[in-house]
């Protein structure tokens, strides 16, 4: 076996990471593994292929910035990954065919390098920016009070802003152990939008249950952002904005169209029922 590493993009909110399956019928036409993993198995003329990444994102959570960090093991290849050209190739292949995802960085790594992944899952930070409506207009001595949560180099100190403590959420709850876990958030910056409407940016430890950490779910996540804002506030739409990894090395250098634009310019969209809305004004 083989194996390749590299980061994707994500563009939408209705797509799977891995295969979405409920009795026996698919939830979404494919699946980020598929995206990536169909072609380069095509590419190497391989018999299977075996797809892992640094955590995963809700169907409807886009992945923005650098991208998550993923490893592609890819079984009895009969075409030789030794080429330096292969993966840029691969690469370009993968980008070309779907406009739902892009690949940056891909390259080859030893199989001893899955570990990194499994580590990062379950200590790196992440960056999000989640789109927020609160019950009542935030004023600006709100937003005012809202700074002291703010810290522009979140973390280094290794001070969190605020500690949480989530009881599993109801929507996970069929599949996870019930319990209390104690989460930090190192960093919360408030950016208005218009009267109700605003972008909360923060940084998380691995692990935090973002979406709970801004509608409290029923209490069961306390301190959430509505107590911290002493409003009712409910989360729209979550895009990850960085994963704190330095794995797989960056390749500054090659000619990609991997997803390293700013989230400002993705638009203001959210999703109801399966419908699309976009956010109108941003005034």
């Amino acid at each position: 076996d083989d194996d390749g590493a590299g980061r994707y993009n994500k563009f939408t909110r209705k797509l799977s990471q891995t295969p979405w399956m409920i009795d026996g019928k698919r939830k979404t036409e494919s699946s980020i593994e598929e995206l990536i993993g169909i072609p380069t198995k095509e590419f190497y003329d391989a018999d299977s292929f075996t797809f892992m990444a640094a955590g995963r994102e809700d169907v409807d959570v886009r992945m923005l910035g650098t991208g998550r960090p993923f490893i592609l093991e890819i079984h009895n290849p009969r075409r030789a990954l030794r080429s330096a050209d292969d993966f840029p190739a691969l690469q370009k292949l993968i980008n070309a065919a779907t406009d739902q995802i892009k690949v940056r960085d891909l390259q080859p790594v030893p199989k001893v390098d899955t570990n990194i992944l499994k580590e990062g899952e379950e200590s790196k930070r992440k960056t999000y920016r989640c789109l927020v409506r609160t019950s009542r207009p935030l004023s600006e001595a709100d937003y005012e009070d809202l700074k002291k949560y703010y810290k522009p180099d979140a973390g280094d100190d290794g001070k969190a802003v605020v500690t949480v403590a989530q009881e599993t959420p109801l929507r996970v709850l069929h599949r996870r152990t019930l319990a209390i876990r104690q989460k930090e958030i190192y960093s919360m910056q408030c950016i208005p939008i218009n009267d109700h409407f605003l972008f909360v940016d923060v940084e998380t430890q691995a692990g935090t249950y973002v979406k709970e950490f801004i509608h409290g779910d029923l209490g069961r996540t306390v301190p959430n952002f509505g107590t911290l804002s002493k409003s009712s506030a409910d989360i729209l739409s979550l895009d990850v904005i960085s994963i704190k990894m330095d794995f797989p090395p960056r390749f500054v250098d090659r000619d990609d169209d991997g997803g390293s634009s700013p989230p400002e310019n993705f638009p203001i969209d959210f999703i109801i029922e399966d419908e699309t809305f976009i956010l109108a004004s941003t005034s």
